[in-house]
């Protein structure tokens, strides 16, 4: 389980693709720290170390993963926001993300916030899995890259959210323009709400 708070950057410096699958190599600041069969999010995803040398880590995602969300679309020299998983006595600072990332969105829109930035994005909306909770309302959460964040202006297929400069320069929204394709994670207390709506249609 994650929070949504990204801890920094990596950068990606391997990619090795076997059968199906590609390990991702990763250099940050906290690899030293890390185990491995630990969880990290990705992006939102959550990856498990799988090795530890020489100044990075390796984890490996499947197909199903590489559909799912933009890791197949990352190149050398990239940068991913990085989480570990929470401490159960820690500060619950952004909300309850699970690091299985439902789908992609494209940023569709950039604006001026006096300092701050307002970014669109838009998802393939599908009415089967809005009724199982893949949506966003107003003032709820969502999970952009792995970023905890308030949504503004929710429609069928999109949504706005703000992002102030700290978020901006510390995570790898600094690197996101039009036409970026970013991971979602929709927030799951709205998937056991719809849930349950349904067991009692």
């Amino acid at each position: 389980m994650f929070s949504g708070i990204v801890e920094e950057m990596a950068t990606l410096v391997g990619i090795t693709k076997d059968k199906e699958n590609i390990d991702f190599r990763f250099k940050c600041s906290f690899v030293d720290e890390l185990s491995i069969d630990q969880s990290v999010a990705h992006n939102g995803v959550c990856l498990t170390v799988v090795d530890i040398s020489d100044g990075a880590y390796t984890v490996t995602a499947m197909k199903e993963t590489l559909d799912r969300s933009n890791l197949g679309l990352l190149k050398l020299g990239d940068r991913v926001n990085v989480e570990r998983s929470m401490i159960m006595n820690g500060r619950l600072d952004g909300h309850i993300v699970q690091g299985h990332v439902d789908t992609t969105a494209v940023c569709t829109g950039m604006e001026d916030a006096d300092g701050s930035t307002y970014f669109t994005f838009k998802y393939d909306y599908d009415a089967k899995m809005a009724t199982r909770g893949y949506f966003t309302v107003d003032k709820g959460s969502v999970t952009v890259n792995g970023v905890s964040l308030t949504v503004c202006e929710p429609e069928k297929d999109s949504f706005r959210v703000a992002i102030i400069p700290y978020t901006r320069e510390n995570t790898n929204f600094a690197d996101i323009n039009v036409g970026t394709v970013v991971n979602l994670e929709f927030d799951i207390l709205g998937k056991y709400i719809a849930r349950l709506k349904s067991l009692e249609e």
